[in-house]
């Protein structure tokens, strides 16, 4: 798996470009590393992901880039929650799953409807 570091604005605005390119988009993982349950989700997407290119993923450490987060959560009309997974595709929030929620399996299943 390779997390991709986000990191700033100008960061979050080649992924959503990105998201226009890649056969499922773009996943964006927003993680505290003061919380078990958000280091447990990030341990089960690190275990089960297998997505290459077609849905690259991106790591956001919410305590230290706070402004990008509530970036995201304006600009994709998704409330902010962590841990939380959210795909972006053409632009747009397509998928968001939070907490004990984040499953690569629901994810996947999400995903084939979609496509």
């Amino acid at each position: 798996m390779n997390w991709i570091a986000l990191k700033s604005e100008s960061d979050l605005n080649q992924l959503i470009e990105l998201s226009f390119q890649t056969e499922f988009g773009i996943a964006i993982f927003k993680h505290s590393t003061r919380c078990s349950i958000s280091s447990v989700a990030k341990m089960r997407l690190s275990s089960f992901w297998n997505y290459g290119e077609e849905l690259p993923i991106y790591y956001l450490d919410i305590l230290s880039f706070r402004t990008i987060s509530k970036i995201i959560a304006e600009q994709f009309d998704v409330n902010h929650e962590s841990p939380q997974l959210i795909i972006i595709k053409n632009g747009k929030a397509i998928y968001t799953a939070s907490h004990l929620e984040i499953s690569v399996k629901d994810l996947r299943l999400s995903l084939e409807v979609k496509s």
